[in-house]
């Protein structure tokens, strides 16, 4: 008991970690026992990354010309087409010199978090939330601030608390997280709501931790850019990447926007950390970026995406018990189960791994999108085939009256 390997920080043993990988490999468990599992769980596209944004980094690999170190902020191509695209989609103006290329857009968070964070410092994390966020802040010494979303029903879905969000904060507060279009709920923040959140940025001075990474697929409503806002250089660490748009999760690049001077200083830290993103991903990024023929995937994908989320919507309304919404943006519903839970008699987490270990569906409990906000909810994710969808949805449904039968 008195070895050294046992004197980590104290904060380590209660960091929660990012659940949904702890179910993908619950599902691989099953697999690998000869069940057939459907896995409606994970934010992971159902396709593979297209095949020119493939050929590009074989390309690159081929020609063993790209395979060393590249500059810690990334290739300065890379970083090119990666302000031109904000430029052209959202009217921003972000320099090239103002993009730092990160492993995944997790990476890109924590480098934010790393820089702007001191201990003790507040940061305000509307819950449900992406566990990067408050966990980043956790291992930093700083202090991630709750604010539940509103559910409004199933007909309005989600919306921040603009009240709640400004009523917590404090002389400690340095950011406020804002991942739109939301995951896990699915929701579309309306540009009067983010007008809000800027104001309350700018009147209380304090920075905005934007996270855009599912800003190619939205099917309702009008999507606004935090990018867009003509000062964003003063409030704004901006954060995106290629996992989801591309279908390039295994690629793990992401990027983070902020003024020229902040890129520098996150630079220094990131080669600290990583040295630099991976040379042959970033040219096929480029590709991915630049080439026409991937923006037409990206269209196909997003429309397919919209006719999932409708199917699932549709079967998962008819479960006794569910009160679900026809999300507007990411890939995934997120429907309240609580008059369900109240008559089983049981929590989420206890539903959830009934339905994985007796029916093979693997979804996620909303707790596992900290810190209490969900615990009332499921994620199921529609970035899959209709085969699964259907099939999910029926095993969701067996599961369900199984459950009411033996109560």
């Amino acid at each position: 008991m008195n070895s050294p390997t046992l004197r980590y920080r104290n904060i380590i043993p209660s960091l929660r970690g990012e659940g949904g990988f702890a179910f993908i490999a619950r599902g691989r468990e099953l697999a690998a026992k000869g069940y057939k599992v459907i896995n409606l769980s994970i934010g992971q596209p159902d396709v593979p990354t297209p095949d020119n944004v493939i050929d590009s980094a074989v390309h690159w690999l081929k020609e063993k010309k790209f395979t060393a170190y590249t500059e810690t902020a990334g290739i300065p191509d890379l970083r090119q087409a990666i302000a031109d695209y904000l430029n052209e989609r959202y009217g921003a103006d972000v320099k090239w010199e103002e993009v730092v290329v990160t492993p995944g857009t997790k990476g890109a968070i924590f480098l934010a978090l790393a820089t702007y964070l001191e201990p003790g410092d507040e940061i305000i994390v509307p819950e449900p939330s992406y566990p990067a966020y408050p966990e980043g802040a956790k291992i930093l010494n700083a202090k991630p601030v709750y604010v539940p979303l509103k559910f409004m029903g199933k007909d309005r879905g989600f919306e921040l608390d603009i009240e709640k969000i400004e009523e917590v904060i404090t002389p400690k507060t340095k950011m406020i997280v804002i991942n739109n279009p939301h995951n896990p709920s699915g929701a579309l923040f309306t540009p009067r709501e983010l007008d809000k959140i800027y104001e309350i940025a700018r009147e209380h001075k304090i920075m905005i931790l934007a996270d855009e990474i599912y800003d190619n697929f939205v099917y309702e409503g009008e999507f606004k850019s935090m990018i867009s806002y003509p000062d964003w250089r003063d409030y704004l660490i901006y954060t995106n990447g290629f996992s989801k748009t591309f279908s390039m999760t295994g690629w793990r690049l992401g990027y983070v926007v902020v003024r020229k001077e902040v890129a520098s200083i996150l630079s220094k830290l990131a080669v600290s950390m990583w040295g630099c993103p991976v040379s042959f991903a970033q040219k096929a990024a480029v590709t991915a970026l630049k080439d026409p023929e991937t923006w037409e995937w990206v269209k196909a994908l997003s429309k397919r995406y919209a006719e999932m989320r409708d199917l699932l919507y549709n079967e998962i309304s008819k479960v006794e018990g569910v009160e679900a919404w026809k999300s507007k943006g990411a890939y995934y519903l997120f429907p309240r189960i609580t008059k369900l839970l109240n008559e089983l008699n049981i929590n989420v987490e206890e539903f959830v791994d009934y339905i994985i270990d007796h029916h093979h569906l693997i979804i996620l409990p909303g707790t596992a999108f900290p810190d209490k906000a969900g615990k009332d909810y499921v994620r199921f994710s529609f970035a899959t085939n209709k085969e699964s969808i259907v099939e999910g949805a029926k095993r969701f449904r067996e599961a369900v009256n199984e459950l009411l039968s033996k109560k």
